[in-house]
């Protein structure tokens, strides 16, 4: 057997250390250059700005300069606003609608064009096409078929079949549906495609084996279709819940957050805060407050998530 000193001699033998190090960072110089763009622009445009947002949080702010140390009292001031709760609550009522209105609608979309033998093409397209238009742009488009009263589109269709006007978005009780159903319609072709292409990626050969044994659609569809493509269920489960709790571009161009905030979220809020009141302690605190939630809920996933595996 060689000591240790006759393999530390022997020419071949890989070493690690600093200098090992120094030689390989040496060596890929070019390869490390090419990353220094990258990571630059990550640190100004991402991490920067995160990490100054967190840090102006602890700070009394004028404007956007903060003035004094103040610890935790922008998140006191925040927590204690009597718009919190109801945004808050709101929040949780975009996510909820979300869920029932727009998450399994793309599932069984994707479903339908998969099954599809001609134009396949075509409905991809088709579904992906509103994903392209910007949401300001498409809200806007919304608002003037939602206008209430008579000049509105939606209510000259409902008055040519006898139905009186409604209020659409004026009325707290469907304003937050509303604005979920518009997002879902804009949204859903992204999400089409994804599970499309998790879809094609089933073993065609386990659908002839059900089929043997005799399996009809709905036996298929949830005792082989649906665990295939649980893991991309479960990653769209969470950027949609994600992304929900986070929605801003169509509460600000279809309500601006009323009537009553009723359609206030927490981010429209923090925007509030920012440019229309120039309270920009406030604002951060109340980012702050709601990434902490964002981090809590995923972690709560998780957990569940694994706890089923293992049950499984």
């Amino acid at each position: 057997m060689l000591n240790s000193a006759q393999t530390r001699a022997q020419p071949g033998t890989r070493r690690s250390g600093p200098a090992a190090m120094r030689r390989y960072f040496i060596r890929e110089w070019s390869s490390w250059l090419l990353v220094v763009p990258t990571v630059l622009v990550f640190f100004v445009f991402a991490w920067q700005p995160l990490v100054s947002g967190i840090a102006l949080s602890f700070f009394k702010t004028e404007g956007y300069k903060a003035t004094s140390f103040v610890g935790l009292q922008n998140y006191v001031d925040v927590i204690s606003n009597s718009v919190f709760r109801q945004t808050l609550i709101n929040s949780f009522s975009y996510v909820f609608w979300s869920l029932v209105i727009g998450f399994a609608f793309p599932i069984a979309v994707a479903v339908v064009i998969n099954e599809l033998r001609r134009g396949q093409s075509f409905f991809r397209f088709a579904v992906f096409f509103p994903g392209m238009v910007p949401a300001i742009a498409a809200s806007m488009v919304w608002v003037l078929l939602f206008q209430p009263g008579e000049a509105g589109v939606l209510n000259m269709i409902l008055h040519a079949v006898g139905i009186p006007a409604q209020e659409w978005l004026q009325d707290e009780r469907l304003t937050i549906p509303l604005i979920v159903v518009t997002m879902t319609l804009r949204g859903f072709g992204g999400s089409v495609l994804l599970y499309l292409a998790s879809l094609q990626g089933i073993n065609p050969e386990l659908y002839e084996a059900a089929s043997i044994d005799g399996a009809g659609v709905l036996r298929k569809l949830f005792s082989i279709t649906m665990p295939q493509i649980s893991n991309i269920i479960g990653l769209m489960l969470i950027l949609q819940i994600s992304g929900v709790f986070q929605v801003f571009n169509e509460p600000l161009v279809m309500t601006e957050g009323g009537p009553n905030n009723a359609s206030m979220t927490l981010m429209l809020q923090s925007f509030f805060y920012a440019f229309r009141y120039f309270e920009a302690g406030h604002s951060m605190a109340l980012g702050v407050i709601t990434f902490l939630i964002l981090m809590v809920l995923t972690v709560v996933y998780f957990r569940l998530d694994r706890k089923f595996d293992k049950e499984g």
